[in-house]
């Protein structure tokens, strides 16, 4: 069965969080967008942990879901929570203050708990925020969580923002055996981050055997899903999940699957029954936060091409400029050869596919909202976007279903027009963005320079009747 995954929130119980971020509305909302398993996030902090413990009773092993007596509709019980939280890890090494932010995922509220004593134990305060800081560096957190449970797991958050991932300029390394050392081989995936996508990712060579994950790091419900990972699970449990990440048992050869009549086949046309990542759903890139670099302050922004010739000092202050992640990418990466394909399905959606077989495919996807609110000329926040959204998947289906599958002729139905012609668009890739730099997000264009990606398409693959 498919589940549709966002593994990386926070609860009202962390910094700049919305008060909504509580597990009822975060179910209520995961029906809504079409998410079935959702982070239960922020469990080192006390006073959410005992919520959590409160509000959900075991479904599965490891697996959560809200009692009959807390969940605002009797589907809403259907949503599925897994332990992970993000950890802020500050300390030095090298003779360099590192700040990463580490994932870590707990089997079960029993061995959260084991870990939130080691944890105080070592100095953290686990009540100051949702999203502890701790001195530990990464690969003692990692040596902590393993001396607990080799069932746990840890995943290097949004690895590519440039204060805060792994491989970050400002605070990062250059490879997750520098950060991680002896204890690497127990990194079994990566989180891309909003400002970088899988293709970024696969130019890495030490990720060619890793899982690229991709969360949404959501701060509020609205903004769940922007990105998740799909996987394709046996049966829900933790360890299927874990499983999938390890990519325990998985062929190259699987991971290019086809989808007739919503069943998944592998490549030698047998039913699927394994654990693995199916394909992820990613926001562009250029859309993220991180994705050019610059100075948000001095309003000057650089490409990865234009730091190379002019350098990455601020012509306005004369500082260094925050070095984007493209930017790192061509720092770090090693420039492999050609490593994505495009291809486009019966409903003109765009997949991004690596000729190798190594990874999953993936799409990248405007939200919903954004849509509807370029389409109306207005913002997410307008009642009448918010109105519209609500009828859509109201009368049709989930946020994710509309944007992958739903036939655009249905959306026009109920939506209109200039929707529905949103909708097509953006599957079809043909958007213009003004990429975000130094905490500035990206800005999309939906009907923007239409001319100019009319020319860009006719470079894309044809149709080649590639279902997912």
């Amino acid at each position: 069965m498919e589940y549709v995954a966002d593994l990386h929130l926070h609860s009202k119980y962390s910094r700049a969080v919305s008060k909504d971020m509580i597990l009822p509305t975060m179910a209520r909302f995961a029906r809504q967008k079409g998410i079935n398993l959702l982070s239960m996030s922020d469990w080192t902090h006390p006073l959410w942990l005992k919520e959590c413990a409160s509000q959900l009773e075991e479904a599965a092993d490891g697996l959560y879901k809200l009692k009959n007596q807390i969940a605002n509709s009797k589907n809403d019980r259907d949503i599925l929570f897994l332990l992970s939280v993000e950890i802020a890890s500050i300390y030095s090494q090298d003779g360099q203050v590192r700040r990463i932010h580490n994932l870590v995922f707990a089997p079960n509220m029993k061995i959260a708990e084991k870990i939130n004593k080691e944890l105080q134990k070592r100095g953290a305060n686990l009540s100051s925020d949702g999203r502890p800081i701790i001195g530990l560096s990464s690969r003692s957190l990692l040596e902590l969580i393993m001396s607990i449970s080799e069932r746990a797991m840890l995943i290097p958050a949004h690895v590519w923002t440039p204060h805060f991932g792994v491989y970050g300029s400002a605070s990062g390394f250059d490879s997750l055996h520098e950060a991680y050392g002896d204890f690497s081989d127990y990194i079994y995936g990566v989180e891309t981050g909003l400002s970088s996508d899988p293709e970024m990712n696969w130019q890495m060579r030490e990720l060619k055997n890793k899982s690229i994950l991709s969360f949404s790091d959501a701060h509020s419900p609205a903004k769940m899903g922007r990105e998740a990972t799909v996987f394709e699970l046996s049966e829900a449990s933790y360890d299927n999940v874990r499983k999938a990440i390890k990519r325990e048992k998985v062929r190259s050869s699987e991971f290019i699957v086809h989808s007739k009549n919503n069943k998944n086949v592998s490549m030698n046309n047998e039913p699927s029954t394994m654990n693995r990542i199916i394909y992820t759903l990613e926001f562009y890139p250029e859309e993220g936060k991180y994705h050019f670099s610059g100075h948000r302050k001095c309003k000057i922004v650089k490409s990865a091409e234009e730091i190379r010739e002019s350098g990455n000092t601020c012509p306005v202050c004369n500082k260094r400029l925050t070095e984007g992640v493209l930017y790192r990418i061509e720092q770090l990466g090693q420039k492999l050869p050609t490593i994505v394909e495009t291809k486009k399905n019966s409903q003109g959606l765009k997949w991004y596919v690596d000729p190798t077989k190594q990874h999953p495919p993936y799409v990248k996807l405007v939200p919903l909202i954004e849509i509807i609110a370029e389409s109306l000329h207005s913002t997410p926040q307008s009642q009448k976007v918010k109105s519209v959204f609500e009828t859509l998947t109201s009368q049709l289906d989930s946020e994710i279903q509309i944007l992958l599958k739903t036939p655009i002729k249905e959306i026009e139905k109920i939506a209109g027009t200039h929707i529905a012609q949103g909708v097509s668009i953006v599957r079809s890739g043909s958007i213009a963005i003004t990429p975000g730099y130094d905490g500035v997000y990206g800005v999309v264009k939906i009907w923007g320079d239409k001319e100019e990606k009319k020319k860009t398409d006719k470079k894309d693959s044809p149709q080649l009747g590639f279902e997912i």
